[in-house]
């Protein structure tokens, strides 16, 4: 049986004798590091790492690494994780009417692409039950038949009944096309993922690509970024661009957003559950 590996991502106030630190804590316990990134951020003057390792001791499991290492970080007043890299991270996918960016995740993750378990899709429409079907997914269809606070609440609610029922690690909005109210925004914090179909900070909110065509842009892009409760302004994962030109219509500027859209959802999502992604105030730091 091979030896179980972890991922240990911390960032911490940037001192002598971190590195050294993480290294020997996992030598002397014989530990070997896999990979092993880290960023010093001299902005704010905070140190960011994660480290990929086995553990080779054969009585050793998660929580007691957890307790070895929690001395190491208070004395280094570490904001710190360790996760069982063969655990895959359970998602819930949101959508709406249109569905690419649905299409792709569930093909990647079908070919082995994306290192995550799918437990659900939860959509404000019944358009791809059968595609949620045919990757044989739960489907969930929880409509907004008002826009009322109470019927968004009531249907929020049945939302988080799944997410908790599921034990789900992350949400996915591929192309949700409504707005989460600050309470499911405060819910979901740090662990909401959205593709927005701009390259962010340029036009936000609605129809993007009708506000890049109006303003005659040459390169168009996409987004995926944390929800939080203002709108659109998330600490942004990752974006892509494509180029455009003056000849192309709105629809073709749409197309060629599409593929960009589940180019760039995927790598977010991929780096997500990889435990790459670590927040430094309203941006990320990406290892």
């Amino acid at each position: 049986m091979p030896h179980p590996n972890y991922i240990l991502t911390l960032s911490c106030p940037d001192q002598m004798g971190i590195v050294h630190t993480v290294s020997g804590f996992l030598f002397e316990r014989g530990g070997n590091i896999i990979d092993s990134a880290q960023y010093d951020d001299t902005e704010s003057n905070r140190f960011f790492m994660r480290v990929h390792f086995q553990e080779h001791r054969p009585d050793v499991d998660l929580n007691t690494l957890k307790s070895e290492f929690a001395p190491i970080a208070a004395r280094f007043d570490m904001d710190w994780q360790l996760f069982d890299g063969r655990t895959k991270p359970r998602l819930l996918i949101m959508v709406s009417k249109i569905g690419h960016c649905l299409n792709d995740l569930l093909f990647r993750h079908q070919s082995g692409n994306l290192p995550v378990d799918i437990a659900a899709i939860v959509s404000n429409h019944p358009d791809f039950y059968q595609l949620a079907a045919s990757y044989n997914i739960p489907f969930h269809h929880f409509p907004l038949l008002g826009a009322s606070e109470a019927q968004k609440a009531e249907q929020e609610a049945r939302v988080l009944d799944v997410i908790n029922q599921q034990d789900i690690d992350c949400v996915i909005l591929a192309r949700y096309m409504q707005i989460l109210s600050n309470n499911m925004c405060q819910q979901l914090n740090g662990r909401a993922i959205n593709i927005h179909h701009s390259f962010l900070p340029s036009f936000k909110g609605a129809k993007p690509y009708h506000q890049a065509f109006h303003k005659g842009v040459k390169l168009i892009g996409a987004t995926a970024h944390f929800v939080t409760a203002d709108l659109d302004e998330g600490p942004i994962i990752e974006q892509d661009i494509a180029r455009v030109d003056h000849s192309m219509s709105t629809d073709e500027l749409t197309a060629i957003g599409r593929d960009v859209e589940c180019i760039t959802l995927a790598r977010a999502v991929k780096w997500h559950a990889e435990h790459r992604v670590l927040l430094n105030g309203r941006k990320t730091v990406i290892l």
